[in-house]
């Protein structure tokens, strides 16, 4: 008699051929970020992931963001981190550690995905002109060097998917004035998805998905139209951190990206649970015309 948990994978892999069928050859970008940059299981784990849908037709690119990172290295050389509105404040000598950091923290994913027999190559937003900026004021106030996406320029990316490498991108971009800005990850994201007219586009974080009640873990939504996600932030349903993160992903549905997924990372493949099973484990919002692959309600 066959063990029955090798009956389950193959159920598994059978589930899964619809997907891989649907989105072969289609650009997945995904924005890696949290706690699982931060734990070397789980990023060993995110990359895995990301190298198998390279391997079995996806195109991915990586995203990835590294402010923990970077905190600590500015308190490393006797600096204090500040932050007004949930951005941080980014002097001309914070601008520079957290280069050096995002830079250092994007070759540690290059040589993990190569390890792994893939080619990757790690650029900034400055590569080929990828990330053009002007300076973003929070609330009116100058920040320093932080940036708003003003323009991109995906060549360097379409290159690079034309030539089978796996690009991973850290959001560092620079202005006409060629001065270097820190970009917020899920921004830059959300703008590469856009520019690249990506299938999907992957949020991992430290967060399960949306709630329809942020106080109650049961009530997670596997699937979200646009105009319902519209609803959830104008009727006070999410609030805090999701309000930005969900409006990125409702622009990017806009812009033309067709599902965005919203997933935690802490959680152990999180990514292909997402994309290549028929309920997933996060929130995918949809264009009003998406197929909804899962009814809660049945």
């Amino acid at each position: 008699m066959v063990n029955q948990k090798y009956l389950d994978k193959a159920e598994t892999l059978i589930e899964a051929l619809p997907y891989i069928q649907r989105f072969n050859r289609k650009i997945v970008v995904v924005k890696y970020g949290g706690s699982a940059m931060l734990d070397e299981e789980l990023k060993a784990n995110v990359i895995k992931d990301v190298v198998l849908l390279k391997l079995i037709g996806f195109k991915p690119i990586i995203v990835h963001g590294g402010g923990k990172e970077i905190s600590r290295w500015v308190n490393k050389v006797g600096m204090e981190p500040r932050f007004v509105n949930g951005l941080r404040v980014t002097d001309k000598d914070t601008m520079e550690i957290a280069e050096m950091v995002l830079a250092k923290v994007n070759k540690e994913l290059v040589t993990l995905v190569e390890s792994l027999g893939v080619q990757a190559v790690g650029i900034s937003g400055k590569d080929g002109g990828l990330l053009q900026c002007h300076k973003k004021l929070s609330k009116g106030e100058d920040i320093g060097y932080v940036g708003d996406i003003e323009k991109v320029n995906p060549k360097v990316l379409q290159d690079l998917l034309e030539r089978d490498f796996l690009p991973i991108v850290f959001p560092v971009g620079f202005d006409t004035n060629f001065d270097s800005y820190n970009i917020n990850a899920d921004d830059a994201a959300c703008a590469i998805a856009e520019a690249v007219h990506a299938e999907k586009l992957v949020f991992l974080s430290d967060i399960e998905g949306v709630y329809k009640d942020k106080d109650d873990p049961d009530t997670l939504i596997s699937e979200l139209h646009v105009h319902e996600a519209e609803k959830l932030i104008s009727e006070g349903y999410v609030g805090g951190g999701m309000i930005p993160k969900l409006q990125n992903c409702i622009d990017a549905i806009e812009e033309g990206v067709n599902r965005v997924h919203i997933l935690d990372g802490r959680i152990p493949h999180s990514l292909l649970l997402e994309i290549f099973t028929n309920k997933g484990i996060g929130t995918a919002i949809l264009r009003e015309d998406g197929e909804k692959y899962y009814n809660e309600y049945e």
